[in-house]
Formats: structure tokens, sequence, C-alpha cells
């Protein structure tokens, strides 16, 4: 219960690298890098995707959302986290906390939808091929990213505004470099097992759920795709999901590491390692996945690089 003598935050202090005071110029300058290629990259992607005709499928259309989305889920967190990097007051009021967290819970929920939606659709265009064009109309996919988007704005929204109405007092320091769910309502200065057995179901539900659905379609494609006869065909249906593999590995491998391990597993240093990886490393590898590794991204690439600057202008 709530001490009578402890007065309640208004502001959150981070932890975050202040350990590594040597360091951080060091990290200031790595991050702001990756920063830069991330959003850099992904907004090529975008625009490649915008400008080439020949990308206007459905697959293309979710990659253009989780481009879209990858920006969106870095800048919540790598821009303030340069600047910790550089202040010795690494402080933020507990709206902007809010703030943080909802644009961040937002995100990353969305994100989860969005790769199990991607999945279907590679599900669908391999296992019924004739069906394709049907089943993945652009009115579907619009509704499929849309319901992907509204579901993480809905959840989340109310998960974080259930946290914010706990009161937070003590310290106020974050063993975190951002305002993570876990690290703050540790500072709650009330009994939370009730609010972080609610916060683990939603994560089996938003999390476990989306993954279930990616793992099912997989199975069935990778039973079409044993069945194909031809061994370059066996490939060029590998390789139409080889990248959404990777990324969907990369993403769920950290959130299920991070949000599904008991709460006696959970260790500051731990914490911020695998943030480090779903916050900074996943973002920044989804423009190299999707350029390097897929042939159609590489000769539009290609083909834009090398146009005539007239027939651009044209």
């Amino acid at each position: 219960m709530m001490n009578g003598n402890q007065s309640l935050c208004t502001k959150f202090t981070f932890v975050a690298f202040s350990s590594l005071t040597e360091l951080q110029p060091v990290l200031f300058l790595v991050f702001l890098i990756v920063y830069i290629f991330t959003v850099g990259g992904n907004l090529i992607i975008i625009c490649l995707i915008w400008v080439t005709p020949s990308l206007h499928t459905p697959m293309y259309f979710f990659l253009t959302n989780l481009s879209f989305l990858e920006m969106c889920y870095i800048t919540s967190v790598v821009p303030q986290m340069l600047v910790h990097l550089l202040v010795k007051n690494k402080t933020i009021s507990v709206s902007g906390c809010a703030a943080q967290m909802y644009v961040f819970a937002i995100l990353g929920l969305t994100e989860c939808c969005l790769l199990a939606a991607m999945a279907y659709d590679r599900f669908v265009a391999i296992c019924y091929p004739l069906h394709y064009t049907l089943w993945m109309s652009p009115p579907v996919c619009l509704k499929l990213a849309a319901a992907s988007w509204i579901t993480g704005m809905v959840v989340e929204s109310t998960q974080v505004t259930w946290i914010f109405t706990l009161p937070f007092c003590g310290t106020g320091r974050i063993e975190h470099f951002f305002c993570d769910i876990m690290p703050v309502v540790k500072l709650a200065c009330v009994d939370t097992s009730y609010n972080e057995s609610v916060l683990f179901v939603v994560s089996m539900v938003f999390i476990m759920g989306p993954c279930l659905l990616i793992l099912c379609s997989y199975v069935r494609i990778l039973v079409t795709i044993l069945r194909i006869s031809s061994a370059a065909g066996r490939r060029k249906a590998f390789s139409t999901c080889s990248s959404h593999v990777l990324v969907v590995s990369l993403f769920f491998g950290t959130a299920l590491f991070t949000y599904l391990q008991p709460k006696t597993a959970h260790t500051p240093d731990t914490d911020r390692a695998t943030a480090l990886m779903y916050t900074v490393v996943t973002p920044a590898l989804n423009p190299v996945i999707y350029t390097l590794r897929n042939k159609e991204v590489k000769e539009a690439f290609h083909r834009v690089a090398h146009k005539n600057p007239l027939e651009q202008m044209a």
C-alpha cells in the first residue's frame, strides 16, 4: 500500500547508460548513424514502391505500411535517447513518459498484427494462387492494414491509460532508456501484482495470437512448397517468404523474450539489451533485409537509380 509520507512523482529519471559515462559519446554517434540509416532506408523503400507500378501489389502494400511503422517506432525512442546521452539530467515528465509509452506500445502491437497480415498474404499467394487476386483484393488489403492499426490503438491506448492511473512515488528512477511498460509499472507505490498479471495475459493474447497465426501460415506454406515438383519453383516460392520470415523471427523473438519471460528472470541489464534489439536493431535491419534479399526491390532500385533524369521529370 502507498505510504502516506511518500510524495507522488512529477517526473521520472532514466538510468539508461549512466554507468558507461566514457562511452556515451561513442554510443551517441553509433545510435545516430543507425537512426539516420533506418529512417532513410525505410523512406527509400516507401518511395521506391510508390514510383514503381510493378510493386503495386498486396505484398508491397503491406511492406509500405511496415516501413512507415518502423520509422515511427524507432523515432518514438531513439531521439530522446540521443539527447540523454549528451546531457546529465536524464529526466522526463510523467505526461511525457505516458505519451512515449502510448506511441511505442501502439506501434509495437500494430507491428505484431501487420506481420500476421503479411504472413496471410504469403499463405494465399503460395497455397491458393488462383484465388489470390480475389482474396487479396485492394479493399481486403486495406481492411487488414486498418484492422492492424485499429487493434494496436484500441488495445494499447486502454492498457497504457490504465497503467497511468496508478500512483507513482519514490525516486522515480526508471531502470531503462525509455518508458517501457514493465520498468514504469515497477515504480508504482501500490501492489501491482494484479496489473502485472493482466499485462502478462494481454501480452500472451496479442503477441502469441499473431505469432501462432504466422506459424500456422508458414506450416501450410512449407507443406505446399515441398509438394512443388521443380527445384526452381521451390526456390522461387521460398524467396518470396524468406525476407518476411527473417523480420518475424527478429521481432517476435525479442518480444517473446521480453514480455513473456517470468518476472524473476527480468534484470535491468537484460531488459535494456533486448530492448535495444527490438527498438534499434530490428527496425534498422528491415530495409537491409527487404533490399538485399528481395530481387524485385533490387531490380526496381536499379531501374530508378539508372533512369534518365529527363525521364524522371517527365
